[in-house]
């Protein structure tokens, strides 16, 4: 007798592999469809003198990425284009976004909107948000005795 590892779930795997598979089989379109808008990763940092926003935009041209702020809400938005659309098939996997994209986020009231400083280089956002001298956290001095 020979003893085999069971898993309580790989049922459920096999199932929805097995569904994904007649889905695929029955309307090839299925993989190919564009989505309406969409939101861009993002990373913020943030340390005593300033906010970082990084965004990962590749393939973009600067012109083709807006950023905004106002009332206290930073917004980035643009739209790509998918100029290798493949009109021979249709796709097994697509995983690149094209269409519009949007990302917005609260800005704290301790970030200075007139020293934002938005830099793009090769496909990454990088935005710099300052923040007010009078704002910024300040440490203080404890004393003994």
């Amino acid at each position: 007798m020979a003893l085999e590892r069971w898993y309580p779930f790989s049922g459920f795997r096999h199932t929805d592999e097995a569904v994904s598979r007649f889905w695929r089989s029955r309307a090839p379109g299925v993989a190919s469809y564009k989505m309406e808008s969409w939101a861009i990763p993002l990373d913020v940092v943030q340390d005593d003198d300033t906010i970082v926003v990084t965004a990962s935009l590749p393939g973009l041209e600067a012109d083709g990425i807006d950023v905004t702020v106002e009332d206290g809400l930073l917004t980035i938005q643009g739209e790509t284009s998918d100029e290798s659309e493949n009109t021979d098939g249709s796709y097994v996997i697509r995983e690149r976004r094209s269409g519009k994209f949007h990302r917005a986020l609260r800005l704290p009231d301790t970030v200075d909107v007139e020293q934002v400083e938005p830099r793009y280089v090769d496909g990454v956002l990088t935005i710099k948000l300052p923040k007010i001298e009078a704002k910024k956290a300040k440490r203080l001095q404890i004393h003994t005795g």
